[in-house]
């Protein structure tokens, strides 16, 4: 026995006969390392099954298809800065606008064509980020913060552009800055 006072020592237990312990079982016939020898090897006569197999996907995307509920909230995430962008440049046409005192219909088809081209450039800024982002780099988007910082930014010069065009605004902007 091992000593009491050291309750890490090893303590050894004895267990009482059993009948049929001469019999080996399955448990004792497993010895870690040892290869069991003598057991006659019958070839194998069956082909390996085959599988069928879908065409390879050379996107190298294993993702599954997700939902367009999905994909318009991943659309929306960022969309704060696309729409401050467009209020900025909301409230520079309005004053650019509103300073030529003339017919709203032209410079309101500017409006018009100036924010399609930032739904270009955010299409464009999205399509860029899926060839770079996805397939090159590997990586997964989970918003579209990326194109609309892009798109925001586009609609800020787009302000700035209406607002340099304003006489009265550069006159004040001199007369500021002293130039």
């Amino acid at each position: 026995m091992a000593d009491q006072t050291q309750p890490w020592a090893e303590r050894t237990v004895e267990v009482p006969p059993q009948p049929g312990v001469g019999v080996p079982t399955q448990r004792d016939a497993f010895r870690p390392g040892v290869a069991s020898v003598g057991q006659r090897r019958t070839p194998r006569t069956e082909q390996f099954p085959t599988l069928d197999q879908d065409p390879v996907d050379w996107s190298g995307s294993s993702a599954p298809r997700r939902p367009m509920s999905w994909h318009l909230a991943q659309l929306r995430r960022g969309g704060e800065w696309s729409a401050a962008g467009g209020l900025f440049a909301f409230v520079c046409w309005g004053i650019w606008a509103i300073s030529g005192r003339g017919n709203l219909a032209a410079p309101l088809l500017t409006f018009v064509l100036s924010l399609l081209t930032a739904v270009g450039l955010f299409a464009l800024a999205r399509l860029l980020g899926r060839l770079i982002w996805e397939r090159q780099l590997g990586r997964v988007r989970r918003t579209a913060r990326g194109a609309h910082l892009v798109t925001a930014l586009f609609l800020v010069g787009v302000g700035v552009a209406y607002l340099r065009q304003t006489e009265w605004v550069m006159t004040a902007w001199n007369w500021v800055t002293g130039g």
